[in-house]
């Protein structure tokens, strides 16, 4: 184990695989439509960062497991915060699509 081990967030591809564990999860894309077009990751719902203050459609229960990612993981985690300050309780930030290395839907 390295120094700066400890810095490492776990990355994309083990969250996507919690994703999938978790009964009644939601896999949120908030890249841009045209992005989300290019290469999305199967199951995912796409609703671009800036359209998450005006949509409640994510789901009708706030406790719902929300798993949420971007290109780079920037993204992400602002949607993450603004979806905790809509009283979501359970979101989770699991990176960026760039480092994902599973199925790609076109």
């Amino acid at each position: 184990m390295g120094f700066f081990d400890f810095l490492k967030q776990p990355g994309i591809d083990q969250g996507i695989q919690e994703y999938e564990s978790t009964p009644e999860a939601i896999l949120l894309d908030v890249r841009t439509p045209q992005e989300y077009k290019e290469g999305h990751i199967p199951g995912s719902q796409n609703i671009p960062l800036q359209q998450i203050p005006q949509t409640d459609s994510i789901s009708d229960r706030k406790d719902v497991p929300v798993f949420v990612y971007c290109h780079s993981g920037s993204r992400s985690g602002q949607a993450a915060g603004i979806l905790k300050k809509m009283g979501y309780t359970n979101v989770k930030n699991i990176g960026g699509i760039a480092s994902y290395t599973g199925k790609v839907v076109r």
